[in-house]
């Protein structure tokens, strides 16, 4: 028996095309069935993937989970709603695989799930937070002058910077743990609405490639 088959009690259906133009609907059936609780599970691998912040300094006061968990922290408890919460959480999760864009893959994980408003923020973080330090290290500080005619977004974004991420260094704060933030994830990536596979009215995957 296969370590799959001794997994499950028996192997699971599979598709049987080798050129996706030959699958029939009974091969498309067998892949969201295996697909859901794939889906499902998103959050914990997340979770997963955040941790491997912990003990990573890179030179700053706090290591990046704690970096992480103080942003949410701050953002919580001046009364932000659940996702902007997970926003702050989540917005440096990139770090380990986007060494020059993180602030795309948190947002390219974000974006299924949170608003329009939340996910430009994400997405423009990096810019907005050098304003705080470009210039020490020769880069032009007022890059994020670029999205001024966005008004609303560029005050959004600035106050994110100034109020949490950029003040998330403290080494003697009462930073909330991970596992305080866990059932926000959860609930927050439980419910994607902006997906090519979530069917028009739906709150959840209808299938996947």
């Amino acid at each position: 028996m296969s370590t799959n088959e001794a997994g499950h009690g028996a192997a699971a259906a599979r598709a049987t095309f080798h050129h996706m133009e030959q699958g029939t609907r009974e091969d498309w059936a067998a892949i969201s069935a295996e697909f859901m609780p794939y889906a499902q599970a998103l959050p914990e691998r997340v979770l997963a993937h955040l941790r491997l912040l912990d003990g990573d300094f890179g030179g700053f006061p706090v290591d990046r989970l704690t970096h992480s968990l103080q942003t949410a922290t701050l953002a919580h408890r001046d009364g932000r709603d659940e996702e902007y919460v997970v926003c702050a959480l989540l917005h440096d999760i990139g770090d380990t695989l986007g060494s020059y864009n993180h602030p795309d893959i948190a947002a390219a994980i974000l974006k299924p799930f949170v608003s329009p408003e939340n996910l430009w923020m994400v997405e423009k973080h990096g810019v907005f937070q050098g304003y705080y330090f470009f210039h020490h290290l020769g880069l032009d500080r007022n890059l994020r002058e670029q999205f001024r005619d966005q008004p609303e977004l560029f005050a959004r974004t600035a106050e994110f910077c100034q109020k949490y991420d950029a003040a998330a260094f403290m080494t003697d704060y009462d930073t909330l743990p991970l596992s305080f933030f866990e059932p926000m994830v959860r609930r927050v990536l439980a419910r994607p609405r902006n997906s090519m596979y979530v069917k028009p009215g739906e709150d959840k995957l209808a299938s996947a490639a």
